[in-house]
């Protein structure tokens, strides 16, 4: 028996061929969050719990791994919260976590802690921050949680999919009011610098347009469409807007007088992050966080988990930060296709 950093007795273990020795490990969620995001905690808790591994997590994201701001999680602490949206750990945006001092800080405080491992849940300044601390000889693995979908290598990260149900359900209820006054309504939703909200959900309402800032936009195309559409009777026009592309606004100021129908701004907002999470964003949540302990156990460190082509697995963070998800070509035909 010893005495560990922080005043418990342990017992000494034996690692079986294979598997590193670790007696705690903590998690983090960091970022923006999203549904799934305690799911993701609880399966990385409830999978360490099994394998006699402490867990901690800590509050704020980073910016509780400098303040010393954690919890013991255990399944009780867990328990209840797989459906729950956001993330009962919090989060944080943590710029003194970025400079040389505070990445010394909280370096020093996990060691200090006796963490033997770190899981990251966020998206790509989460992740950046993970590959920081690997690079400083940190046990580290990052999990995707982004609802924008842009994290290169996965092709789903924790949160996409209850933020589109989200949206997808929002344009629904807008269409009927839409169809009831012959408007047309643009819709603003997330998406910085990934179009994949707009264009996904664009397919999945049967939206008239989505913009994207992948592609450069043409109102003068969608003005034609849309003027069709109205000779032709037909009652509505959806558009969607990601908020990287433009404002929703600024879109119905240029199309407002091309085409026949009077319009209508809806900025969707923060309700895209919030909710109970989906069958999938669960199911997602649990696999990643059950493969980061498994992953640390086998002494991996520097790399994020994915789900690609059906399948689980792993890449390096340094790939994931260097890099942007492409856009989905396939559903962006998809889109062309179904656009009438």
């Amino acid at each position: 028996m010893k005495q560990n950093s922080l005043g418990k007795e342990e017992k000494e273990k034996k690692a079986p061929p294979g598997k590193k020795i670790l007696k705690r490990i903590a998690v983090l969620t960091s970022g923006g969050d999203c549904s799934g995001m305690n799911a993701c905690i609880r399966s990385i808790t409830r999978t360490a719990l099994q394998q006699g591994i402490e867990v901690y997590g800590f509050r704020k994201g980073f910016q509780g791994v400098l303040s010393n701001d954690f919890i013991s999680l255990d399944n009780r602490s867990v328990s209840s919260k797989i459906g729950r949206g956001g993330t009962f750990l919090q989060s944080a945006r943590c710029l003194e976590f970025k400079t040389p001092e505070g990445l010394q800080l909280g370096y020093d405080n996990l060691i200090d802690l006796g963490i033997d491992g770190l899981a990251v849940i966020g998206g790509d300044g989460s992740l950046t921050g993970a590959q920081k601390l690997h690079e400083k000889g940190f046990p580290t693995i990052g999990i995707p949680a982004s609802i924008d979908n842009d994290l290169f290598g996965t092709d789903m990260s924790i949160g996409t999919d209850t933020a589109l149900n989200a949206i997808v359900h929002a344009v629904d209820m807008i269409r009927d009011t839409a169809s009831s006054h012959d408007r047309m309504f643009i819709i603003e939703v997330m998406g910085r610098n990934c179009g994949y909200l707009a264009l996904a959900s664009a397919v999945a309402c049967g939206a008239e347009a989505a913009i994207i800032p992948e592609i450069p936009t043409n109102c003068d195309i969608i003005a034609r469409r849309l003027k069709r559409r109205f000779k032709e009777k037909k009652t509505n026009s959806i558009i969607l807007v990601a908020e990287g592309a433009s404002s929703a606004s600024q879109i119905a100021e240029e199309l407002q007088n091309k085409v026949g129908y009077d319009s209508r701004v809806s900025v969707l907002g923060h309700i895209q992050r919030g909710g109970n999470a989906t069958v999938f964003d669960r199911i997602l949540a649990s696999k990643l966080g059950r493969n980061a302990v498994f992953a640390l156990e086998e002494g991996q460190s520097g790399i994020m988990m994915t789900y690609s082509k059906g399948t689980y697995s792993s890449i390096e963070l340094t790939e994931v930060i260097r890099q942007q998800r492409p856009l989905s070509q396939g559903l962006l035909e998809l889109a062309g296709l179904l656009e009438n």
